[in-house]
């Protein structure tokens, strides 16, 4: 296990963060509109998403960087390495030494199978942002919402290459029992796949609400023994009058979060649907029992 890594497991279960893009659209972000931008144009409120989770409890805060690599944005391009400074600084800022910054990376937005991208091309872009997320301060590289475990290996080389504890978290919610990636890969396969590669801690996020992930967070348990990194959402979404809308309350989301303790995990947050409240309920509920955060 990675040294950066067991310190923060050394208490217990680690408490990480929540939604970032929802939190960010209640401040007035645009449906649709790229998050990451607002590290330049508003960045009083990407610090005010971060700090409000290290107020709800959360050990680990990531940054506002999801899409920020040369691919992802596009012609929204406005400086990858500014971009990606920005995130890193903001999120420090906000966790003020009382939780650790882990940099979120996030996929290209294209099919490598389909040839819409170029392995090339995907190095290019990730070592690129892995390099500026690095520079800037960050404690780990977070490569989340992955759905393709080739690309995922892509980034996971180019993030290793920095020398930062590196995580990869999939999304399982493909199949007839919602447990393989889009490419159907099984936890079993992602799990043995990117310890080999060197991963320093693997897991899942989005996709699946937190009942969804205990299975898979057990089935990635008996694959290996590198920590595991749990982000479920608060639910499945429904569009309810335009607006989207998840069931899960976070009383539910923090029982869940036991439970997914139980089956193996050590990093606990939530993704889409989930806010400071969902974090501070798991919190509470993480704090007592074998393994407490």
């Amino acid at each position: 296990m990675h040294a950066a890594l067991e310190s923060l497991l050394s208490r217990g279960t680690v408490v990480t963060d929540g939604a970032w893009g929802t939190e960010l659209q209640k401040q007035g972000l645009a449906p649709g509109a790229t998050p990451d931008l607002w590290n330049l144009e508003r960045p009083e409120a990407v610090r005010r998403v971060a700090e409000s989770y290290v107020a709800a409890g959360s050990r680990i805060v990531l940054t506002n960087t999801f899409r920020s690599n040369r691919i992802a944005l596009g012609e929204a391009t406005p400086g990858v390495a500014a971009l990606n400074a920005a995130g890193v600084r903001l999120s420090r800022a906000a966790a003020a030494g009382r939780a650790a910054v882990f940099a979120s990376m996030g996929p290209s937005g294209k099919l490598l199978m389909a040839g819409d991208v170029t392995q090339e091309a995907l190095e290019a872009a990730f070592a690129e942002q892995a390099g500026a997320l690095s520079a800037a301060g960050a404690d780990a590289l977070l490569l989340e919402t992955m759905t393709d475990l080739e690309e995922a290996l892509i980034a996971l080389g180019a993030a290793k290459a920095t020398g930062l504890p590196v995580v990869v978290s999939m999304v399982f919610d493909s199949g007839p029992e919602k447990d393989c990636t889009m490419m159907g890969a099984t936890p079993e396969e992602v799990a043995r796949t990117l310890a080999e590669a060197g991963a320093d801690a693997v897991g899942a996020n989005c996709g699946l609400g937190v009942q969804g992930y205990v299975g898979v967070c057990r089935r990635l348990r008996r694959s290996t023994d590198l920590p595991l990194w749990i982000k479920p959402n608060a639910g499945l979404p429904e569009l309810v009058e335009g607006r989207i809308v998840y069931r899960t309350t976070p009383e539910e989301f923090a029982a869940g979060a036991v439970a997914v303790r139980e089956a193996g995990g050590n990093f606990i947050g939530g993704c889409c649907g989930t806010s400071p409240d969902y974090i501070r309920a798991a919190a509470r509920a993480l704090a007592s029992g074998p393994g407490r955060a």
